[in-house]
């Protein structure tokens, strides 16, 4: 089996290099490695213990982030190195003010495993959700560098707990710690011989939480939205747009916030097909207050802003549904924000929560996104699911605090 993992490690590269002149992403994820030691040992002092902490992508940095506020605030001398293994997380979050060193994670060969922490020379390890690289993890162990798993969650499905999946196995035994979101992972681990696990929740809630307290004003968006309810529609893929496109058409008391999950010139013209009358927000300083006041679509071509946006939304949906699953639901929800999504929802702990607690809906096709929209039109029930969300955010912080404290009983910091 682990021959098999290594060739897939190795296909997988070489299929990135392949399609790399012809896709963004995919260029990015190569381009971002090319030289990457070079850099390193040219950056990064190798005589001096670091703390690192690696992410899949932008939303398990969004798990980490209040970790590493934490560490920060608490310890300033210590020294964070974080990595990515994808280009969206990276291109975002490569200049945080809360790392010293920013990079993508090399391919998980033993060879880079060894070359990558003999320069980052790490004192300590956090891995976030579901990041599990076997050679990265054998030669952590090996040093005895402790191995800590945030926000770790489980499933059935997964190879960990079938039959054939003992290699899989393996990889997890050689983690030093698992904070899961839920009892449920606790147990699943246990089934398979792992007893050092214990519940913290989830990382998110901890930032979330703050952001209606350090709301950031939008002033083109309060323009746009000049009072009137409007739909904030989040990180939209073309399925959720076509559906949205057929909502707003028969709202026109309505005003529609856009951001869509890819920015390129590309979908925003596709976009523009759709809401042919839409404002752009990179273009808002040129419109003219007539356009503005008759304007329903709002899109917005831009990256961060997406979390401030839900602040001015009456009911929010959330892109990803009908794709490889839902995005982040958690920034509309702390709003107090009822939200609606798509069908590829399992997976995702909250958005099941929300559901169970009338905070959100999940719809299937144009009609069904229609009858909902219609049913929060009436107050009580708008207001019933506002509450039911933001009550879900609000009680279930504090995963940060345990681990936090975990770091300092075990003396892993300071």
């Amino acid at each position: 089996m682990r021959l098999l993992y290594d060739l897939g490690i190795l296909v997988y590269g070489a299929l990135l290099r392949l399609i790399a002149p012809f896709h963004a992403k995919a260029k990015l994820w190569v381009s971002g490695r090319k030289g990457l030691f070079q850099q390193l040992e040219q950056s990064v002092d190798s005589s001096q213990k670091h703390i690192w902490f690696h992410f899949a992508s932008l939303g398990e940095f969004e798990q980490g982030r209040s970790v590493m506020e934490q560490i920060k605030q608490q310890y300033p001398q210590e020294k964070i190195i974080v990595t990515f293994f994808s280009p969206s997380g990276y291109e975002i979050r490569k200049n945080t003010a809360l790392a010293d060193y920013v990079c993508y994670l090399p391919e998980d060969t033993a060879g880079n495993a060894r070359r990558f922490l003999d320069i980052i020379n790490p004192k300590l390890a956090i891995f976030t959700k579901y990041e599990y690289w076997y050679h990265y993890f054998t030669e952590l162990e090996r040093r005895k560098v402790r191995l800590l798993m945030i926000s770790a969650i489980f499933r059935e499905d997964q190879l960990f707990f079938k039959r054939y999946g003992g290699f899989y196995r393996g990889i997890l035994k050689k983690v030093s710690f698992f904070f899961t979101q839920n009892m449920e992972s606790v147990h699943m681990l246990k089934w398979i011989g792992i007893c050092n696990a214990g519940l913290a929740g989830d990382t998110r809630f901890d930032r979330v939480v703050t952001l209606p307290l350090n709301h950031k004003r939008i002033a083109e968006v309060e323009t746009f939205v000049a009072g009137k309810q409007t739909l904030v529609a989040g990180s939209t893929w073309p399925a959720d747009e076509e559906l949205l496109q057929a909502l707003m058409a028969q709202q026109p008391d309505w005003k529609l916030i856009i951001a869509p999950h890819e920015i390129h010139e590309g979908h925003i013209q596709q976009l523009l097909k759709l809401f042919p009358q839409a404002l752009r927000f990179s273009l808002f300083a040129k419109y003219s207050q007539q356009e503005v006041a008759q304007a329903q679509v709002l899109l917005i071509d831009n990256i961060g802003m997406l979390s401030s946006l839900y602040y001015y939304g009456q009911i929010a949906y959330i892109g990803g549904g009908f794709g490889a699953g839902i995005h982040n639901t958690l920034e509309a929800a702390t709003y107090g924000v009822p939200v609606i999504f798509g069908l590829k929802y399992e997976k995702f702990k909250e958005a099941v929560d929300l559901l169970e607690l009338g905070g959100a809906w999940a719809i299937g096709d144009a009609e069904e996104l229609k009858a909902v929209f219609q049913a929060l039109q009436q107050p009580e029930k708008r207001t019933h699911a506002a509450q039911a969300a933001k009550n879900y955010v609000s009680t279930r912080a504090g995963a940060t605090q345990i681990i936090m404290k975990y770091l300092i009983t075990e003396r892993l910091i300071g």
